[in-house]
């Protein structure tokens, strides 16, 4: 099997979209400080550049979650593989994802995070998968509402790889054959 990689969200709207979401974020959190919870590994992209775009003051500390292992669907079991550094208490918390899927596991995560005792929690994510959902999320700031399609790029990855394309784009598996001219 070899992938190919169509776009679906180029680099431009991307990066609009996340100037807009840091032009929100900035007027609702206006005079306050705001705690970004980074999920780990794909949310570094996209929390790198909604952090430079946010005119508040920010905070930032990361956690791995995953309830993925290397393929394209969720396992449903999740596992917390890397904690925050930092209390939570008292701040002003908005976890940031790269992708909200069944919703499983941020459906598990909030709850954790508010025996922590933040002020409150919000959430942020790039894309949405909506069709996917199995557990109800409340998504405060979204970037995109996208078909359900295995995505990578902007720090989403397909077992590992692609997490770099500036873009976000659609894995198509491919069925390698022996005869050159159908490759």
């Amino acid at each position: 099997m070899s992938e190919k990689i169509s776009v679906l969200i180029p680099e431009e709207k991307v990066n609009a979209k996340i100037q807009e979401l840091g032009e929100t974020i900035s007027r609702d959190y206006a005079g306050r400080e705001v705690h970004l919870i980074c999920i780990l590994k794909g949310g570094v992209f996209f929390a790198c550049e909604l952090a430079k775009r946010i005119t508040v003051p920010v905070s930032i500390d990361f956690m791995q979650v995953s309830s993925y292992e290397n393929g394209t669907t969720s396992s449903g079991i999740v596992r917390i593989k890397k904690d925050l550094d930092d209390s939570l208490e008292g701040k002003e918390v908005l976890i940031v994802e790269d992708i909200i899927d069944t919703g499983n596991t941020l459906y598990y995560l909030i709850p954790v995070l508010m025996q922590r005792k933040p002020k409150n929690i919000k959430l942020c994510a790039l894309l949405n998968k909506q069709d996917r959902r199995l557990k109800d999320v409340e998504i405060h700031y979204l970037g995109f509402d996208i078909p359900d399609e295995f995505v990578v790029g902007y720090g989403l990855d397909y077992a590992q790889k692609y997490r770099n394309l500036p873009y976000i784009g659609v894995v198509e598996l491919e069925e390698e054959t022996g005869d050159p001219d159908q490759a």
